[in-house]
């Protein structure tokens, strides 16, 4: 089976600091793998790269099999690579609605009635379909989220990535925000997501990736990674035997 989205030996350099150092990463059309490690792991860097805002200095980076390393993230976009931003930044001065209207237009390349149709969809799938002529500025943090989300589906991707977009939620909030990835997935959407409230993250994902230092430390099925004392260690410190 061809990887919807996945990275080869990607090395990113900022200056004297190694933030990436040959991390190999794959994601399969449908899944969704959760990404963890510490602050300063490399975690949105690789993000990222895999969507095109960052070049690494070495490595691959391939969608369904094409080399797109050199693709700009607009483009990317428009092949099928979506992403969701930690902190939202809706188009101020416009409604729900027109923002995803926007997404869809620009994002996923559609014109006129099939631009606001697949927003419209999108708007039903995410929750927001009752407040979508409300302005986006008067939104509260959990429907902004959902918006964030609703802007990324509305562009039609094949695989989704987010990235700490459970920030800031209350327990309530965020067991919603679940419900709507969860959504995401049974879709069909495969999703790389990077968060921080790891409770969360195993709700959703088939697979768990640790990261630490720029490097892979760990990769599978995600109660045996977070018992894996490498990853313990590099959340915790020292491991206990």
């Amino acid at each position: 089976m061809t990887t919807v989205l996945d990275g080869h030996g990607l090395s990113v350099r900022f200056g004297d600091l190694q933030v990436l150092d040959g991390v190999d990463f794959a994601v399969q059309p449908g899944e969704a793998v959760g990404i963890v490690g510490p602050n300063g792991a490399g975690k949105t860097t690789m993000l990222n790269v895999l969507a095109g805002a960052i070049r690494p200095q070495q490595g691959t980076v391939r969608f369904e099999g094409r080399d797109v390393t050199r693709t700009r993230p607009d483009q990317r976009c428009r092949m099928g690579v979506g992403r969701a931003f930690q902190v939202p930044r809706p188009f101020g001065g416009m409604t729900v609605l027109e923002n995803v209207v926007v997404a869809a237009s620009y994002g996923g390349d559609l014109k006129g009635r099939r631009a606001y149709a697949r927003a419209a969809d999108v708007l039903d799938e995410c929750g927001l379909a009752e407040i979508a002529n409300r302005r986006a500025e008067s939104l509260g943090l959990l429907h902004r989220k959902r918006l964030e989300l609703a802007r990324c589906l509305a562009t039609t991707p094949k695989v989704v990535l987010l990235d700490e977009i459970g920030a800031g939620l209350t327990d309530a909030e965020a067991a919603e925000l679940v419900d709507a990835v969860r959504h995401i997935k049974q879709g069909g959407t495969a999703i790389v997501w990077i968060e921080h409230i790891v409770h969360v993250l195993v709700q959703v994902v088939d697979r768990l990736v640790c990261m630490d230092t720029g490097r892979v430390i760990a990769d599978g099925d995600p109660a045996e990674v977070l018992k894996d004392a490498v990853v313990i260690d590099a959340y915790l410190g020292k491991a206990t035997s």
